[in-house]
């Protein structure tokens, strides 16, 4: 989207560097343009990435950057277009501290937007979305979509994660998750080790299934084996739990707080790691925002593990933070940084 002209400058003043950020997800990369030191100048979209290790990985990485770039520099101020980059920082999903992965996206991006390494952050989406959400300042990023993660910072430049190993080692609280345990508990209920109640017929009936089907759990079963299922699939379900929860069934109500106390115990292993008593936890992600009684119930989770931890609202998105990391790169710290 284009910044209104009266709140941005038409003409760059001489040294001043631009700067971007990129939040790369799995739908689309957005890429947003400012002024070092400035405010927002311009912001626009390319497509998604996929991992790094994946076959079309580094091309679709690049093609991201660049598409999403190009099209932040055709809503700039005329005179904003042709000023090279100064600076950016990358959020993506998958991108670890640390590993070979970064550094790999790191060398992508240099290649990709013509800048020396040094110049260049790329790291993980959660780590652009907690620069986002506090500012710099402590508090703690509790992750639950698809997937899930939890990371914080004490606000002095220690920071730690916790969860999100990926979907099929660790990521309880997810909506993945959700969706795999109710799975997992209507085929207990169709062989008789849990007596069954409504919450099978809407999630075999969600599957395209008939309940009274005998060979209905092995269809189950063929489906979640689908090369096309996978998380996603999974999570597709959490939605029905939902409902079925606030409806009053009793089985689905478990699960949500089985994972509302997972998620909350996430929280409690970052704020004990930085030694923050009463962390501020801005609670992000599809599952976290669309599900009412998981949200909820983690409410709830949170008063008793860390009393006095409120569920906050992010002061900026993962954009904004990708550009705090990036100025970060240009200007001198502030000098009560250490």
């Amino acid at each position: 989207m284009a910044v209104p002209a009266d709140v941005q400058p038409l003409m760059p003043a001489p040294g001043v560097t631009l700067l971007a950020g990129f939040d790369a997800g799995q739908t689309h990369t957005t890429c947003r343009l400012a002024a070092a030191g400035g405010g927002t100048l311009a912001e626009g979209e390319g497509p998604g990435v996929v991992h790094l290790a994946a076959a079309e990985g580094p091309a679709r990485f690049t093609a991201a950057l660049q598409q999403s770039l190009a099209a932040a520099r055709m809503r700039l101020p005329e005179a904003w277009r042709g000023q090279p980059l100064g600076a950016a920082a990358i959020g993506a999903s998958g991108i670890e501290a640390g590993s070979p992965v970064q550094e790999q996206g790191l060398a992508l991006a240099a290649s990709a937007l013509e800048l020396p390494h040094q110049r260049l952050m790329v790291t993980g989406d959660e780590r652009t979305a907690l620069a986002g959400a506090f500012a710099g300042g402590p508090g703690i990023v509790l992750i639950s979509g698809t997937g899930t993660i939890a990371v914080g910072s004490d606000g002095r430049g220690h920071e730690h994660r916790c969860s999100g190993w990926g979907w099929l080692l660790d990521e309880a609280g997810s909506a993945m998750d959700i969706g795999r345990d109710v799975l997992a508990l209507s085929l207990r209920m169709a062989d008789g080790r849990v007596a069954p109640t409504v919450l099978l017929e809407r999630i075999w009936s969600a599957l395209g299934l008939d309940p009274g089907d005998p060979g209905a759990p092995q269809a189950i079963k063929a489906q979640v084996a689908a090369p096309g299922f996978g998380a996603a699939g999974f999570a597709s379900l959490a939605p029905l739990v939902d409902g079925l929860a606030a409806s009053g069934d009793g089985q689905a109500a478990s699960i949500l707080e089985r994972h509302a106390e997972a998620l909350a115990a996430m929280a409690q292993a970052v704020a004990r790691k930085l030694e923050l008593p009463s962390p501020a936890i801005c609670g992000m992600g599809g599952a976290l925002v669309h599900l009412s009684g998981l949200r909820s119930r983690v409410v709830q989770a949170l008063a008793r593990e860390l009393p006095g931890s409120p569920l906050v609202c992010p002061q900026g998105d993962a954009c904004e933070g990708a550009l705090q990391l990036a100025r970060g790169l240009v200007e001198p710290p502030s000098r009560h940084e250490p």
